[in-house]
């Protein structure tokens, strides 16, 4: 098992590769398939010196979910970024700083949550607190700062830590 876990140290990250190569060539042969496979398993070797503690996702069926919040959310956070852009004058938005407590420990999952924020459309984590503790986001248009803090912290920091911690 040692062995395994030697050669191929981020499984995930190895199927994740694969299926990255396989949309890159945008078509499916079994050489492709093969060279994203052996690129999956290169890199992760490869770059593993610099993973010194690997992540634990305690719950994958978890992340799995989390997915697809993500994506509901892109696409209804699109809809209401054009509503705002083409019918709301700019006199009327109220675009916002809003400081995010984290009740998050890991560094990947707060990478995983500003990457989300920042991937939402009308939303942009510019800063984290020296030492984790708070997060910086901007928002297009938040007349209530305080709702989207506790939307923020509920639909996906909640979700964050059942995956990471």
């Amino acid at each position: 098992m040692k062995l395994l876990r030697r050669l191929v140290p981020h499984p995930f990250l190895t199927l994740l590769l694969t299926g990255t190569w396989l949309l890159l060539v945008n078509g499916w042969s079994l050489n492709s398939l093969v060279f994203g496979f052996m690129l999956g398993l290169l890199i992760p070797f490869v770059t593993q010196p610099y993973w010194p503690d690997r992540p634990r996702i305690s719950r994958p069926f978890k992340a799995v979910e989390y997915v697809f919040v993500v994506l509901a959310d892109i696409i209804q956070a699109n809809i209401v970024v054009a509503r705002i852009v083409l019918f709301k004058p700019n006199s009327q938005r109220q675009p916002n700083w809003i400081t995010v407590p984290l009740d998050l420990k890991t560094p990947e999952a707060i990478t995983a949550l500003a990457g989300t924020i920042t991937m939402t459309p009308g939303t942009l984590s510019a800063d984290v607190s020296d030492e984790g503790h708070c997060l910086l986001v901007h928002c297009l248009d938040a007349p209530d700062p305080e709702a989207v803090r506790d939307e923020i912290k509920q639909r996906y920091e909640r979700r964050l830590m059942e995956i990471f911690e």
